[in-house]
């Protein structure tokens, strides 16, 4: 019989055949994931041998990552701001650039807003995690995809956070209650341009839904709706909190200065690149 080691090196060499990235460190997740072991345990079993049942049950996932399916796809979760999260094709896959973005906003609040607005929230993974970080908070979570929100609903139950944390199904604001305001709405809308999502890897271009991915006018139409509808929405000294593509900052800068915002501050991602937008009504 194959040791587990054996079977780790071999998945490993295909998969980097096959131009998957970190391919020990997926090989050794898949493994885990098929015997039920986390990764210490399996480090404890290098030297068992693996039984044919049990190689049954790598090798299917093992052909699929080969095939670019996103590793958090076919495990079927992720990990998100200390929350376990599911994941599969109904959203995105929440980014290390998202968990910091939660992580700016947590740090900016003191004391933390007592309403929040999270606009196509996906699998939920901002909502829930501002709602894990601010107890006191009460978030509305909205997506105009209802698989998503079937999503985000089922990540609700997960993470104990359903009495906090409402799902609507809305296309940004508008099936919002009318005279809703909120201290911060904060969102990671489609930024994507065609032409970015068909150069991006196999596991976004293939895998994940492209209505989250891509926006016209060169990845701006849903940033200028959501900048442009905000305003009303907003609570006196409320903040906008925007995820980005990299070259949008001056114009959407303009139009929020422009159209009822105060003060507008750009926010550079973990590489060092514009990636994040606030913005803030009067009050502050």
């Amino acid at each position: 019989m194959p040791s587990v080691l054996e079977i780790i090196q071999k998945s490993a060499e295909f998969l980097g055949s096959k131009g998957v990235e970190s391919p020990r460190l997926n090989a050794e997740h898949l493994i885990g994931h098929a015997l039920k072991l986390k990764r210490m345990q399996l480090y404890l079993q290098f030297e068992r041998g693996l039984t044919e049942p049990e190689l049954e049950l790598i090798r299917p996932l093992i052909k699929r990552r080969s095939q670019r399916e996103p590793l958090h796809y076919i495990v079927g979760t992720t990990e998100f701001a200390g929350l376990k999260l599911k994941a599969d094709r109904r959203a995105l896959i929440p980014r290390p650039e998202t968990e910091y973005l939660v992580e700016i906003l947590t740090g900016l609040f003191r004391p933390p807003p007592a309403r929040v607005l999270d606009l196509g929230t996906g699998s939920g993974a901002i909502a829930l995690a501002l709602a894990h970080a601010w107890p006191e908070a009460r978030v509305t979570a909205v997506d105009s995809s209802p698989e998503a929100l079937e999503l985000a609903d089922e990540n609700r139950l997960l993470t104990n956070l359903a009495d906090r944390v409402s799902c609507v199904r809305s296309v940004w604001f508008e099936r919002l209650e009318s005279g809703s305001k909120f201290e911060l709405i904060v969102s990671n809308p489609p930024y994507l341009s065609g032409q970015e999502t068909a150069e991006a890897e196999p596991e976004v271009r293939n895998h994940e839904p492209k209505a989250a991915l891509v926006a016209a006018d060169a990845g701006l139409a849903d940033l200028r709706t959501i900048v442009r509808a905000a305003p009303p929405f907003l609570a006196e000294g409320g903040m906008i909190a925007l995820e980005t593509g990299i070259t949008h900052h001056a114009e959407l800068t303009k139009l929020a200065l422009t159209g009822g915002f105060s003060r507008v501050e750009s926010r550079r991602d973990l590489t060092g690149r514009d990636r994040f937008l606030l913005a803030w009504m009067a009050g502050v």
